[in-house]
């Protein structure tokens, strides 16, 4: 049923934009599920977050090969905890290191990507979300990376303005409210 469903959202997008390129495709998608390999809910939760980040970063990457402009940027999201195997994020760390890969695979010459687009993954630590100040309001939000940052940083890197090279992982650091842009070396 889940493939049933990607393969229409699919072909539902090719047929909205039929010929038409676009600037960019941002997938933003994220969610979490914590765990470790004895939970209870790994295999739930490795579901969960395959689906979440891995197949949405797929459905991207895919709809980038059809409809991105050359030159265009396709970003994705990873996290910055699945650079260091966080403990009690089983599922969570394996998906985003999938996300991280596919965009690193993504820069290469036979990638399928338009020429001269780029892919970038940005690996943040919390975005500032309603949902995420919802199921943590004691967290120290000056640590949370604002999504009007996220937008800013995005427009920045359609227009070319300091965009990374293709297949950068970039880490999205906040502390005491003021954000960094970090590349990631793996």
């Amino acid at each position: 049923m889940f493939l049933f469903c990607v393969l229409k959202v699919t072909a539902e997008i090719g047929k909205l934009l039929g010929e038409e390129k676009v600037d960019a495709i941002l997938c933003v998608a994220g969610g979490w599920a914590g765990g470790s390999a004895k939970a209870k809910s790994l295999y739930k939760n490795c579901d969960l977050m395959w689906k979440q980040s891995v197949w949405t970063s797929t459905i991207s990457s895919h709809l980038a090969t059809k409809h991105l402009k050359e030159g265009g940027l396709l970003t994705l999201t990873g996290a910055q905890a699945a650079l260091s195997g966080t403990p009690g994020m089983v599922g969570y760390g394996m998906a985003k290191g999938a996300v991280h890969q596919l965009c690193q695979s993504l820069a290469g010459a036979n990638s399928g990507l338009p020429s001269g687009s780029a892919a970038v993954a940005i690996l943040p630590v919390t975005l500032d979300t309603p949902a995420n100040r919802k199921s943590m309001p004691d967290a120290d939000f000056s640590s949370w990376t604002s999504l009007e940052f996220i937008a800013e940083t995005f427009y920045d890197w359609i227009t070319g303005k300091n965009r990374p090279n293709s297949g950068s992982l970039i880490q999205v650091i906040t502390a005491r409210g003021k954000t960094e842009l970090v590349p990631a070396h793996l």
